[in-house]
């Protein structure tokens, strides 16, 4: 297992370094046919947890390495902890390279459209004749079945499995801000391999996952089916739904700061009113339960409003985490760079960026939100350059100097 690039253990009495954490995968190697998000995400939760997790890109890269804009973060994000190797398919000798791969695999991992890994005989069908153990994770826009030959995107399936409808105003559906579904895909697709591999240890043999974007996200939206299901009533898009919870919204207060704020149960009410003098409030009847106060949400809204707009955001929130009543400061994504909660328990780690202008500058990234025998799982390799293990995975296949210059000759790697 490769070292934490991070880390230093910590001397033992003799002043040796003490031994490296074994991660639960350790052992494990993965052969990722990935692009975009979805792929990479399953890939990078396999080598977060120790997995041997090998990216074979094409001879000009990932496509990743150089989007713009909401994509910038794609592949330093999705590829920490794996290796690179790139190959042309389209040749003979890339494509037995592949091949080789894929013999030394306990799992393969693929997003592309489908046909396109069979068109290379890397299709489980054609690989689980040669290697029966290999478990092997197609990420799909759909499951099998009418709609899957469409092309689906993130948001596509947000707006045809009912999400964007949910997260929009009424008329104007809107995708969530981030690639819930891709990332959740790909996550899906980790857990369905962690099982396969669970299940081989007693068969011996290997299977197929598949996960799909279209059903990730009618999972998301299942509680609201649900909710119809069981009361005949439809679920509102969120900015008009009838909550649960009187208090339950975000407030503008003071100097045109933004606060979500919450009171979800009688005690959280009357904590609240407390907190904030409202004596008058507390004794209102009409506000003695939770349902009363949500048959006059909107009148009290009005009023905790007018109340809470002489405070400051830092206010509001001293006291509701003093009471520990539920709230939130409105953050973006670049204000958890310094978020003191994230910087004290280590939930970022510096990674090397390998592409674009900043190649072999350091940025902060995002940890898998999960701890492991109380320890976060950290990076032991930094986001791969294109290619950057092409020789050594070469090597490992048993190619000498003479056999990786003939692949080179050949356009064959890169």
């Amino acid at each position: 297992m490769n070292p934490d690039p991070s880390a230093h253990p910590e001397p033992s009495a003799d002043g040796a370094a003490a031994p490296a954490r074994r991660l639960p995968l350790d052992g494990i190697r993965v052969i990722e046919f990935t692009h975009m998000v979805m792929g990479p995400t399953c890939g990078m939760v396999l080598a977060d947890l120790g997995a041997e997790v090998i990216k074979v890109e094409p001879i000009d890269g990932d496509r990743t390495r150089h989007l713009l804009g909401a994509g910038a973060g794609f592949f330093p994000m999705f590829n920490r902890n794996k290796k690179s190797i790139a190959l042309d398919l389209r040749t003979a000798a890339g494509l037995e390279v592949a091949h080789k791969l894929c013999g030394t695999a306990d799992v393969v991992a693929e997003n592309f459209k489908p046909g396109t890994m069979a068109k290379y005989g890397l299709d489980y069908a054609a690989l689980s004749r040669a290697h029966p153990r290999v478990v092997y994770v197609s990420h799909k826009g759909f499951l099998p079945g009418p709609y899957e030959h469409r092309t689906a995107l993130d948001e596509v399936v947000q707006m045809m499995g009912g999400l964007a409808y949910m997260t929009g105003r009424p008329g104007d559906p809107l995708r969530a801000g981030t690639s819930v579904n891709d990332i959740m895909g790909g996550m899906f697709g980790a857990i369905g391999a962690l099982g396969a591999l669970m299940q081989r240890m007693a068969t011996g043999v290997g299977q197929e996952v598949q996960s799909a974007l279209f059903e990730n996200n009618v999972f998301l939206v299942g509680q609201h089916m649900l909710q119809y299901a069981i009361t005949g009533q439809a679920a509102a898009p969120m900015p008009e739904r009838i909550s649960a919870w009187a208090v339950y919204d975000v407030f503008t207060v003071r100097d045109g700061g933004q606060i979500f704020l919450a009171a979800v149960s009688d005690a959280q009410w009357a904590a609240f009113c407390e907190a904030f003098g409202y004596a008058d409030l507390r004794a209102d009847p009409r506000l003695a339960t939770n349902n009363l106060r949500v048959l006059r949400r909107a009148e009290l809204l009005r009023d905790l409003r007018q109340r809470l707009a002489a405070h400051s955001v830092e206010e509001i929130a001293a006291v509701f985490e003093a009471r520990g009543l539920p709230f939130a400061p409105i953050a973006r994504p670049e204000d958890l760079f310094d978020d003191p909660h994230l910087r004290a328990t280590g939930g970022l780690v510096d990674i090397r960026l390998p592409d674009g202008e900043r190649a072999g500058q350091t940025a902060r990234a995002a940890l898998f939100p999960v701890t492991l025998g109380g320890e976060r799982l950290g990076v032991r390799l930094h986001p791969p350059a294109l290619g950057e293990h092409t020789e050594s995975l070469l090597r490992g296949l048993g190619y000498d100097d003479a056999g990786i210059g003939a692949l080179r000759a050949a356009s064959a790697v890169a």
